[in-house]
């Protein structure tokens, strides 16, 4: 890859081995699944990150496989918060640093908390996007849970 992203130069300054996985963007689909069929790779280990707002936390980060949907309710209830919301996607950049298609929870403009679908116990590493569209990061799970300092929860419907 030409150009290093944040969430890469953070995993190297914290010494974390990643692979980049590089995939052609497609501005018409930026779903996780057409990503996975691109990199013929098991989308269940794949994660997608995804950012809402809190009635009362705040701003609030979720990952979880592209093979999934979250589930608001579990959500909120993992974040110990009343009602999540999805923020627009207008305020992605501005909060976050990153686009639709290449948001990332490592590398964040702040840091925010951090919650992870407990199905990435079932994998030695999983992926999470680089920071851009058209790469992603194959990074060990416990490491990058710890990195980010993510809390593995429940957060699929």
């Amino acid at each position: 890859m030409k150009t290093k992203t944040n969430a890469m130069r953070m995993l190297e300054q914290a010494g974390i081995e990643y692979t980049a996985l590089e995939y052609e963007a497609d501005e018409n689909d930026l779903s996780g699944l057409h990503i996975a069929r691109q990199l013929s790779m098991n989308p269940d280990m794949m994660f997608k990150t995804i950012v809402a707002k809190g009635e009362k936390r705040g701003i609030l980060v979720f990952c979880i496989p592209v093979s999934c949907e979250i589930d608001l309710k579990k959500a909120a209830a993992s974040a110990k918060d009343k009602r999540v919301e999805l923020l627009p996607v207008k305020e992605l950049l501005s909060y976050t640093g990153y686009i639709r298609g290449g948001c990332s929870p490592v590398g964040m403009k702040k840091k925010y908390p951090t919650y992870i679908d407990e199905s990435c116990t079932l994998f030695d590493k999983i992926t999470v996007s680089a920071g851009i569209r058209g790469c992603q990061l194959l990074v060990e799970t416990t490491k990058l849970v710890d990195f980010v300092g993510g809390i593995v929860c429940d957060l699929t419907a």
